[in-house]
């Protein structure tokens, strides 16, 4: 192998901090995977808003879609691609919410306009039409003139992502791919790594 995992999030720290010189727009865009109550997959880009050894962490509408599945089912399957270095991470393990507090605290460090949007926003529910979202725009605009900083929506916040799992790919020619697997059965086991074919 090219590379070895003395310490996947060591690695993962790498690999990260090689993509954003690489992959300027969002090296920390991720595609999530769930599945909800009723079985169903579905899956979409979120963006990775900081991460250490308990897990990765990332912040929704706790009614959305995938915040409705997150509760029904708290397991996820993160992928981070980064095409132009030819490296992907795959992440597996079970989800759970951040305490208010902490999502609060991001939150604070948001851009105002994201942070209305926040509240305007009935993420995946259906929009009648685009004034109606301008219109709920208007009226938080309104409600919060003139404070810098206001509270965030109790139906917002975020979601930490503690992995069992954590595969390394790195391409390779003639597609013989170098992976990395590694596992573990709780999240205060050790990691046992195992090298997988291409």
């Amino acid at each position: 192998m090219s590379f070895t995992v003395a310490e996947p999030f060591a690695l993962f720290d790498q690999w990260l901090e090689d993509a954003t010189t690489s992959e300027p727009n969002d090296p920390n865009a991720m595609s999530l995977a769930t599945v909800d109550a009723d079985g169903t997959l579905s899956n979409r880009i979120v963006l990775l808003k900081g991460h250490s050894k308990d897990g990765f962490r990332f912040f929704t509408n706790y009614t959305s879609r995938k915040g409705q599945a997150l509760e029904a089912n708290p397991r996820a399957a993160a992928l981070f691609h980064w095409k132009t270095l030819g490296r992907q991470v795959r992440i597996e393990g079970p989800i759970e919410r951040l305490t208010p507090e902490q999502s609060q605290a991001y939150y604070d460090t948001r851009p105002r306009g994201s942070r209305i949007g926040a509240w305007a926003s009935l993420q995946s529910q259906p929009l009648p039409n685009r004034s109606a979202l301008e219109d709920r725009i208007g009226d938080f605009e309104a409600r919060f003139e003139g404070q810098e900083t206001f509270p965030k929506p109790d139906y917002w916040g975020g979601f930490l992502l503690r992995p069992l799992a954590m595969e390394f790919w790195n391409a390779g020619e003639y597609r013989l791919h170098e992976r990395v697997r590694l596992t573990r059965q709780t999240v205060s086991d050790d990691w046992q790594q195992s090298p997988l074919y291409p």
